[in-house]
C-alpha cells in the first residue's frame, strides 16, 4: 500500500491563515426610528388675516394754543386722565395783563357809549321844537352808533384775551391714556406755532388698521352679503386678534370701516378694526394679526407645519406605508390653522405621516415608526 506524502509545513500554515481572515458579514444594521403619527380629521374654520398695528379709538394731540413759558407739568407719563384734568400750566402773566388792558378800554367805550346815549336823549325833544337842526340830532344818533360798534368791538378783545388766558392751564380734553411728555418746566412753547406738548389715546376700544388683499376683501364681501341674502343670524363675522406672544386676544372684534378705493400699488384695501379692551392690556403700538373666519371645512386633513417639504413652490409630506416602508407624497397645501397645515389634495384620512425628521427619509427606506401626538398648538 503507497502511503501519501504529508503536506508541507508551509502550505498548512498558508490555509490555516486563511481560514483565521475569513469573518462572518455583519450583521444589516435596524431600520432608522422615526416619529409618526396619524394625519389630523376635523372642522375647521377657514380664515383670511393680516398684519396690522393697534391704535387708540381715539388719537389725541395736546397742543399749546397760547405762547409762553411752561411753568409746571401737572400729570403723570402713561397714567389714565380724565376729562378737564390740568396737565400744563404756562406763564398767565402776559395775559393776565392783557385782560386788565381789555378791560379798562371796555369800561373806555362804555363810557363813551353813555355820553352819546345822553347826547341823542338831550336833542331829541331840541330837534322837535325845532331848537337845534336836525343836523346836529343825526349826527348825536351816528356818534351814538359809533360807541356802540366800539363798546362791540372792546367787548370782543376782553373776550379773546380771557380766551388767551384760559389757555395757559391746559386741560386734557378727553379722558385717555396720556403719553408722555414732550415739553418741560421753562420751556418756550407756542412761538410761531402749535407746539406739541403729549398726546392721549383712549384705549378703550382699541383699533387695528390692517391692509388685506383685494382678493380678500371680495371673498369676505361676497360671503357676508350671502349671509345677508339667507338671513343667517350672525351677517357679520367676529375678529379675532393674535397677539405678539400668540396668544388670542378674549374680546371679538367688529369692522368699523373699509376704506374708500384700493391702493392701485400693492393691491391691498385698508381696514380698521375695533376690539374691547376693558383691562387696557393693548397699548397702542403694538402688532398683532388680525383674523376673522369665512367659512369652515368638513372633515379637513391637517398635519404640522414641520412635517412639510416645501422646495420651489411644491410641497410634499413623508407617508409610513403599512410595511414600515416611506412613499413620499406630493400634496396641495391650503390654509394654516395654528401649527397645523390643511391639505387639499395628496392625503388620506386614515394615514400617518413623518411628523420629524422627514429630510432624512428617502423614498421606499424602511423605518421604524414611533408613534407620537401632534400638537396643535
Amino acid at each position: 500500500m503507497t502511503k501519501r506524502s504529508p503536506l508541507p509545513a508551509g502550505l498548512l500554515l498558508a490555509v490555516s491563515l486563511i481560514a483565521a481572515c475569513k469573518k462572518e458579514a455583519p450583521p444589516p444594521p435596524p431600520p432608522p426610528e422615526v416619529k409618526v403619527a396619524p394625519v389630523v380629521t376635523r372642522d375647521v374654520p377657514i380664515y383670511i388675516e393680516a398684519i396690522g398695528e393697534t391704535r387708540g379709538s381715539s388719537e389725541i394731540e395736546v397742543r399749546a394754543r397760547v405762547e409762553g413759558f411752561v411753568e409746571s407739568v401737572d400729570f403723570k407719563e402713561g397714567s389714565i386722565v380724565g376729562k378737564g384734568q390740568l396737565l400744563y400750566r404756562i406763564d398767565p402773566r402776559p395775559f393776565q395783563a392783557s385782560v386788565a388792558q381789555a378791560r379798562g378800554v371796555v369800561a373806555e367805550a362804555e363810557a363813551g357809549l353813555a355820553r352819546a346815549q345822553q347826547d341823542v336823549s338831550r336833542y331829541e325833544p331840541l330837534v322837535a321844537k325845532n331848537a337845534i337842526s336836525r343836523q346836529d340830532y343825526e349826527t348825536s344818533v351816528q356818534v351814538k352808533r359809533a360807541a356802540e360798534a366800539a363798546l362791540d368791538a372792546a367787548k370782543a378783545s376782553l373776550d379773546r384775551a380771557q380766551i388767551d388766558l384760559s389757555y395757559t392751564n391746559v386741560a386734557s380734553p378727553a379722558a385717555g391714556l396720556v403719553g408722555k411728555t414732550e415739553v418741560y418746566p421753562g420751556t418756550l412753547v407756542g412761538r410761531g406755532q402749535s407746539t406739541l406738548l403729549t398726546r392721549i389715546s383712549q384705549i378703550h376700544d382699541i383699533h387695528v388698521r390692517v391692509s388685506i388683499p383685494e382678493r380678500d376683501y371680495l371673498e369676505y364681501a361676497r360671503r357676508a352679503e350671502e349671509r345677508r341674502k339667507t338671513g343667517g343670524a350672525e351677517v357679520e363675522r367676529a375678529f379675532e386678534l393674535v397677539l405678539a406672544d400668540g396668544t388670542v386676544h378674549p374680546e371679538k372684534g367688529k369692522l368699523v370701516f373699509v376704506d374708500r378705493a384700493v391702493d392701485a400699488a400693492t393691491g391691498t384695501i385698508l381696514v380698521e378694526v375695533a376690539f374691547p379692551n376693558p383691562a387696557g392690556l393693548i397699548r397702542p403700538g403694538q402688532y398683532g394679526r388680525v383674523r376673522v373666519a369665512i367659512d369652515e371645512r368638513k372633515g379637513a386633513i391637517l398635519v404640522p407645519q414641520r412635517a412639510v417639504n416645501e422646495l420651489q413652490g411644491t410641497y410634499s409630506v413623508a407617508v409610513v406605508k403599512p410595511d414600515d416602508t416611506i412613499d413620499m407624497r406630493m400634496v396641495t397645501a391650503g390654509a394654516r390653522v395654528g401649527t397645523l397645515w390643511v391639505i387639499d389634495q395628496g392625503l388620506k384620512p386614515d394615514e400617518k405621516i413623518v411628523v420629524e425628521g422627514i429630510q432624512k427619509v428617502r423614498p421606499g427606506m424602511k423605518v421604524t415608526p414611533v408613534a407620537v401626538p401632534i400638537s396643535e398648538k
